[in-house]
């Protein structure tokens, strides 16, 4: 186990820690969660070895292995596969070892090292670094290209997979999905639910937390404070906590009911049944979960636009891409969308599929190869997405920005205006090139609700931003009054702001009928049938030519022995089929009991605690027979292949 006792930190003269104590169990997956600057990071760096404590001390067994993500990747002529490979630090000291005692002809020493390989399966390296690098979003063809030719973002997906791939007692990961997009995020929380070792997990994401931890370490008030359960019952638990603080129960109320009145309204005027009750699904935990944010530090929301046309924009028929004339490459084509105010898109698809592209043609950044991309009169955009951050003047300050967008605010309305998103005193002063990225980020999206946007068009908005400011957004964009789309790899964010949803998929933008649960869905039965169809393809340029006939009668002998062989596989998939929905049944019901504002008087905290206890173990449950359903699938699908 990990053992913090009594343990102090220190960055520089700050005091992050201060006598705290906290214990992870082998095989616990914990979630790290706190404010920015509170020491997250610190503590990942002390299990590293990086910092010592001032104070106290850490403890955790000296023969565990401890995996951890580089953050720095040099441009190397070495392929993407082979970097990957170097992560398994034992792989290679076995190859360089067996290497020079083939030199010298030791015999004993060959065998010995061969017999170490085959304790750590090396022979599977190579398509298990493969099978990595896939689900992070590489495609084949990439696995031999160089390290020194993938940007920034992908070289951090090689990093990442080189942690992945790297035998581990023990894995620290600090925000891994800052990089990836919705296709990786779905497939690394999968393959984080089923790894065996020790997690500690650093993450802005609520949905990616929820599946794959089972206890949070808060940091506040320079203490290591424990929460049995995943993201959704620490809140819970917080919210219980600060309601019970008498001087933040008015605030509380008045911000449920904010809430509570756009649930109403949402309701309403509900038309898509199946999003529709999954939005209002979100909003209602919204509002339960209101209390455990109370205390955060920003408080903004999109002002009233000044007109709202409609249609604020049509697309009729157009192709768009990258180039002119004969050079051009489509990248979609025959795109149908019409926004009218109160639209709110989310775009899904696969990375590359063009949904940055769809963002970039609607925010006038590219122009249509064709068709007809009209914007009406009066359309006031809002448009944020990573190269946006590279758009503010590095020598000034947040203070200036806001001043060049009106020119009449006095510099105390400027003051209050930043305040709402944690730019404070001396702050407003600074140069923007001494900006984190997430203070960068802050700074582009206050300068864009400034401007009360019609049309609000955001890539990727939740990229270096924390927990608090993450919710504040969402907060700020369910009562936003213009027109959305929005591409996301945060679900939470998607669930509660996005009432259609969009798929970007063979060069085509249609309307999904669906929500996020169903988005994961056809996406693993699209990366089975692409595996097919590569197995298909290889089957068929194979050199291997045998008698039709003959090829027939052995085709229905093998599916004869198939059937017979899968059967029990089959018959197992049915019975995990039963126990989803009736856990799913139960974790409605519990859900239900939850819902219940009486559940979280004083009286009623036993029944409280014991209900999310409850809802813990059932959603452990449904998740442990999810990953064996999808692992027994797979296995299923491996013998159709």
């Amino acid at each position: 186990m990990i053992l913090f006792s009594n343990l102090s930190l220190k960055r520089g003269q700050n005091l992050l820690l201060e006598n705290a104590t906290a214990t992870i169990n082998p095989k616990q997956k914990v979630g790290l969660v706190g404010k920015n600057g509170c020491g997250k990071s610190s503590l990942l760096a002390l299990l590293k070895k990086e910092m010592s404590p001032e104070g106290g001390d850490v403890n955790f067994p000296s023969n565990w292995a401890v995996s951890w993500v580089n953050q720095e990747t040099p441009a190397l002529d070495t392929s993407a596969l082979d970097y990957v490979i170097e992560g398994d630090r034992l792989y290679c000291q076995l190859q360089t070892e067996l290497a020079k005692a083939n030199q010298q002809n030791d015999g004993h020493a060959i065998a010995h090292i061969h017999a170490q390989l085959d304790n750590i399966d090396a022979w599977t390296i190579q398509s298990r670094a493969s099978a990595l690098l896939h689900g992070l979003g590489f495609a084949q063809e990439e696995l031999q290209r160089p390290v020194k030719s993938f940007s920034g973002g992908w070289r951090m997906r090689l990093n990442l997979a080189q942690a992945l791939l790297c035998p581990s007692d023990l894995l620290l990961l600090d925000e891994p999905t800052n990089h990836l997009d919705l296709d990786a995020v779905i497939w690394l929380e999968r393959w984080l639910t089923q790894y065996q070792g020790t997690l500690l997990l650093i993450s802005h994401d609520r949905d990616f937390l929820d599946p794959i931890v089972n206890k949070i370490l808060h940091i506040e008030n320079q203490q290591l404070n424990e929460y049995t359960g995943d993201y959704s019952s620490f809140e819970l638990q917080r919210a219980e906590k600060l309601s019970q603080q008498t001087a933040l129960f008015r605030q509380q109320q008045e911000k449920i009911a904010h809430l509570q009145s756009y649930i109403d309204r949402f309701k309403a005027k509900a038309t898509k049944a199946k999003q529709a009750q999954s939005r209002m699904k979100a909003l209602e935990r919204m509002e339960k979960i209101a209390p455990a944010h109370i205390d955060n530090p920003f408080t903004f929301e999109f002002r009233e636009p000044l007109s709202l046309p409609s249609p604020l924009v049509m697309i009729e028929k157009a192709a768009a891409g990258y180039g002119v004339g004969e050079s051009a490459v489509e990248i979609l084509q025959k795109i149908k969308l019409n926004l009218v105010p109160g639209s709110r898109i989310g775009l899904l698809g696969k990375n590359g599929a063009g949904k940055s592209t769809l963002i970039k043609l609607l925010a006038g950044e590219l122009t249509a190869l064709s068709g007809n991309v009209q914007l009406a009169k009066g359309v006031q955009l809002g448009y944020f997405a990573q190269h946006q951050l590279d758009t503010l003047r590095a020598d000034e300050s947040a203070l200036w920005h806001l001043q060049k967008l009106d020119d009449k605010l006095t510099e105390q309305e400027c003051r209050n205006y930043l305040g709402s998103f944690a730019f404070h005193g001396d702050k407003v002063n600074e140069a923007v090139k001494t900006f984190s990225g997430g203070e960068k980020a802050r700074l582009v999206l206050a300068l864009i609700v400034w401007q009360r946007p019609n049309l609000l068009l955001l890539d990727e908005p939740t990229n270096h931003l924390d927990l608090d400011m993450r919710q504040a957004l969402t907060e700020a964009l369910v009562d936003y009054q213009g027109s959305l789309v929005v591409v996301s790899h945060d679900r939470h964010l998607l669930r509660n702001t996005v009432e259609e949803f969009y798929l970007v998929h063979d060069k085509q933008v249609e309307e999904f009928h669906g929500d996020l649960d169903d988005y994961a869905k056809w996406l693993t039965n699209i990366n089975t049938q692409e595996r097919k169809e590569l197995n298909k393809s290889a089957v068929q340029n194979s050199d291997v030519s045998e008698n039709s006939q003959q090829n027939r009668k052995d085709q229905k002998r093998r599916e004869a022995e198939l059937r017979q062989q899968t059967a029990p596989l089959r018959k197992k998939l049915i019975q995990l089929e039963s126990q989803m929905e009736k856990l799913s049944v139960q974790l409605t019901e519990i859900e239900q009991q939850l819902s219940d504002n009486d559940l979280y008087s004083p009286e009623n905290k036993e029944k409280l605690t014991a209900l999310l206890a409850e809802q813990v173990n059932v959603k452990k449950q449904l998740e442990e027979v999810e990953i064996e359903w999808l692992g027994l699938q797979e296995t299923l699908e491996s013998y159709n292949t």
